[in-house]
């Protein structure tokens, strides 16, 4: 009795990750390479893909990766997912641009200061008329 128990647990144990899809978007490289279909250098290629153009938007954007054509694809499509979550090194991306961002800013501020200084012109003119005498 305790061995089929013990078989049916494992069964249950080994189905639960068979039936679990990896995320493009958010797999590591072990991840990637436990899918049937895809070795060491193809999830790699994976990774730098994704490191390079962003997120999957959906499975299909693996043919774009180099060794995945429609066939291949096609056989793995059950084994992969996407979805929206985003992986550390698209969180750092995001934060070099808001930081690039916010650089450009203070530039923005500079440009608006300077018809502060172009108004101050006419005030120079204003003080060489009060230099002049008045006439009688």
């Amino acid at each position: 009795m305790k061995k089929l128990l013990l078989i049916l647990l494992a069964f249950f144990a080994f189905s639960g990750m068979a039936l679990a899809a990896v995320n493009l978007n958010t797999a590591t490289r072990e991840e990637l390479d436990g899918v049937k279909g895809i070795g060491p250098v193809k999830a790699q290629a994976i990774i730098e893909y994704r490191t390079k153009n962003g997120l999957f938007k959906s499975v299909d954007d693996l043919k774009n990766v180099k060794g995945f054509g429609d066939k291949t694809v096609a056989k793995m499509r059950s084994e992969l997912t996407v979805d929206g979550a985003v992986p550390a090194k698209a969180e750092k991306k995001a934060d070099a641009k808001k930081a690039e961002a916010k650089k450009e800013e203070p530039k923005a501020e500079a440009k608006e200061a300077e018809p502060a200084k172009a108004g101050s012109k006419p005030a120079k003119a204003d003080a060489k008329k009060e230099e002049k005498p008045a006439r009688k």
